[in-house]
């Protein structure tokens, strides 16, 4: 075999059976991680990257030096209050990892810190730098502080596979304490009064099953709510008031509520409303009453109340509208706000209260009635979400802002003097100026006559038409919102288009629109790409597009790569959802079960195994030409396990014209790939490096 050639897989032929179908895969042994046989030939296919890809490193180290000399590199976020503290995280120059820290509050408006400068009184709560010491990769999991400011719990991971140790650190002393929690999951919360943590675990499918509690000081944690139901996951949080405790059980498609009164640790969770098949709903305490968001007959979910007494009770509050999507609900002691997405937006609506309005009911009728308003923005296209809120007691709402065009921004709203105060936007150094750049939205049409939304941006003085960035997602009601990125300058800077196709499968244009995309109308979000990818081409934005997209937008880059491989010039596939079929037939693997509302039972349903098995990406690789593809994985990935772009890669060399067909393994890292900025930063360039290529070949 001559030294440029690409590694061969080995063909070990396993047959696999379901209703009646027999399958032959030839790479299964390939999902055996401790397999020698499987390390080496990840690391050929490294060597074979390496080796085909040796002639971008000028170009990816051009990149790299973009994104890092746009970067403020030396910086920090704007302080959040909570309590007596103003909390901050702070990044140096040369270091990979931020410092959390916090000083003490006087007044409602953050101190004001120069990036480089300390604060007096100024605390670290967190180094992740020391933390991490020498470990190739680290991810901190949870970092919480006590209500009364004391303790901080924290977790840790130094191999990607989100498996997080739980310790805890005396805030006024400095002190680590002695107790410490191995395998746990994220997320966690106090109780009241600082003495107890409860946290979760996972089962051998990575689903979050157990909630504990933890005294601190004692050595044998309490069991305290178990989800046998392998649909179900778990979660456990602090409500913003502090005054309760929030278990929240959750499906694809249902949920269920317990509370207990954080000031009883001990206590016994209550459940709100038993689970019922399809009925979301999430509670949000709001002093003396609960709000409910829930989607009980409301598609798109409404907003009603409940009393504290009866919290399964609900009254009506905002109705159901068909083109609002209620995302969420946020409750302070004088107002509420709703996040919501209309029209492929997001936005904020303030529910003030009347304070002298001593019942709670005739207060949130009039906060929702006329008494409320939404807050407005200037650009076309925009993504807003509250950010930043832990104070029950504030005059202020925090608000993350961001456009294709805008870099990421913190305001303060002043719900008094209804005011935005901008109090940063991330510096982009280097002479960048937002006027240079253009946003629009196109609108594609799909197969079958719905309109598909697409955000672009691009450089004013780039000609037309241009080799395009076509980004997309598609599954679990997620919607890529058209946001900001800095190492995206560097293809645009180069004359690209840079695109968002909304599809199906995603939340951005409501309920129905996820519920269009998914179980057996998922192909709906495949034919809306295509049909995204060759309006760009009709109305003159685009060349050649290359196609990217992560985990199961992994999915959906194979999928349109067997639908209308001609139509890409390239395609970047990240952390792949490729053997999906495979993988939605073995209940064993990590997260299974819980994805079967969202995919179908392909186990249990021949209708469902028909239905997956004519568009999973592995399953359809055929003879035509394909286009150059780029897959990138991690070894630890507990997601999406590293075998399924393996196999693919290899199934595509062995079946396929064109390409050529890569693989890029990170052997330490996990399902979002290397953990310190630098190093992602040189991993994004790699990618653009190579989609640069693709563009403009």
């Amino acid at each position: 075999m001559s030294s440029n050639a690409p590694p061969t897989a080995k063909k070990v032929p396993t047959e696999r059976t379901h209703h009646g179908d027999t399958v032959i895969d030839e790479y299964a042994w390939l999902t055996n991680k401790d397999d020698p046989d499987t390390i080496a030939y990840l690391e050929a296919e490294n060597a074979y990257l390496q080796q085909q890809t040796a002639h971008l490193a000028e170009v990816q180290e051009q990149v790299f030096k973009e994104i890092k000399g746009r970067t403020q590199e030396t910086d920090l976020s704007v302080p959040s209050r909570k309590g007596s503290w103003w909390y901050f995280s702070r990044t140096e120059e040369g270091k990979q990892y931020g410092v959390s820290c916090r000083v003490p509050a006087h007044g409602d408006t953050p101190p004001e810190v120069e990036a480089g400068q300390h604060l007096e009184h100024e605390q670290v709560l967190l180094d992740g730098n020391e933390l991490a010491g020498d470990s190739p990769f680290f991810s901190v999991g949870t970092s919480s502080v006590s209500p009364d400011g004391r303790m901080l719990a924290y977790s840790t991971d130094f191999k990607g596979d989100e498996r997080f140790t739980l310790r805890f650190k005396n805030l006024e002393t400095g002190e680590i304490l002695p107790d410490e929690i191995a395998d746990i999951f994220y997320g966690g919360a106090w109780s009241a009064d600082g003495s107890t943590f409860f946290y979760t675990r996972v089962d051998d499918a990575w689903r979050p099953f157990q909630v504990y509690r933890h005294t601190l000081g004692t050595q044998e944690d309490v069991l305290v709510f178990e989800e046998t139901d392998e649909r179900f996951w778990v979660g456990i949080g602090l409500t913003r008031s502090e005054r309760y405790l929030v278990l929240g059980i959750g499906s694809k498609i249902t949920s269920e509520v317990r509370l207990l009164d954080a000031a009883d640790p001990h206590g016994e969770f209550v459940l709100v409303r038993p689970r019922v098949t399809g009925v979301e709903y999430g509670v949000e305490h709001a002093g003396d009453f609960f709000y409910i968001l829930h989607n009980e007959n409301a598609e798109n979910f409404e907003l009603a109340t409940a009393s504290i007494d009866a919290p399964g009770t609900w009254t009506p509050l905002v109705a159901h509208r068909a083109d609002t999507r209620l995302l969420e609900i946020d409750a302070f002691e004088g107002h509420a706000v709703v996040h919501f997405r209309r029209d492929g937006l997001t936005g904020l609506r303030v529910l003030p209260y009347e304070i002298a309005q001593h019942d709670w009911r005739a207060r949130a009728e009039a906060a929702a009635g006329p008494r409320a308003y939404e807050i407005e923005f200037p650009e076309p296209l925009y993504d807003v979400a509250p950010a930043g809120n832990p104070e029950f007691s504030t005059g202020r709402l925090r608000l993350g802002y961001t456009s294709m065009i805008t870099p990421p921004s913190v305001y303060d709203y002043d719900l008094t003097a209804h005011e935005l105060i901008l109090l940063k936007q991330r510096p982009v150094l280097g002479g960048y100026d937002p006027a240079d750049y253009e946003q629009h939205r196109e609108w594609a049409t799909a197969a079958d006559g719905t309109k598909v939304p697409i955000s672009l941006v691009k450089r004013k003085d780039a000609d037309k038409p241009a080799p395009t960035v076509l980004y997309g997602y598609g599954s679990y009601e997620t919607s890529i919102d058209p946001g900001f990125s800095v190492a995206r300058l560097s293809l645009l800077d180069r004359g690209f288009v840079f695109a968002i196709a909304h599809v199906r499968g995603g939340g951005e244009m409501g309920r129905r629109w996820y519920e269009e995309g998914k179980l057996t109308l998922k192909k709906n979000t495949f034919t809306d790409f295509v049909a995204a990818a060759q309006h760009l081409k009709a109305s003159g934005w685009s060349t050649r597009i290359i196609a990217r997209g992560g985990s199961a937008g992994g999915l959906l880059m194979g999928a349109v790569t067997n639908l209308a491989p001609a139509e890409f010039a390239g395609v970047v596939a990240e952390v792949p959802f490729v053997d999906a079929l495979n993988t939605i037939l073995d209940p064993s693997l990590p997260l299974t079960v819980i994805e079967w509302d969202e995919w179908g039972d392909p186990l249990h349903n021949a209708d469902v195994y028909a239905y997956m098995k004519s568009y999973t990406p592995y399953e359809n690789v055929d003879g035509r030409p394909y286009p150059p593809i780029l897959a990138i994985t991690s070894l630890n990935d507990t997601r999406v396990l590293f075998h399924e772009p393996a196999k693919w890669i290899a199934r595509l060399r062995a079946t396929a014209n064109g390409g050529p067909f890569l693989l890029k393994t990170e052997m330490g890292a996990g399902h979002g790939g290397r953990s310190g900025r630098y190093d992602a930063w040189r991993e994004e360039a790699f990618a653009l490096s190579w989609i640069i290529e693709r563009g403009t070949a």
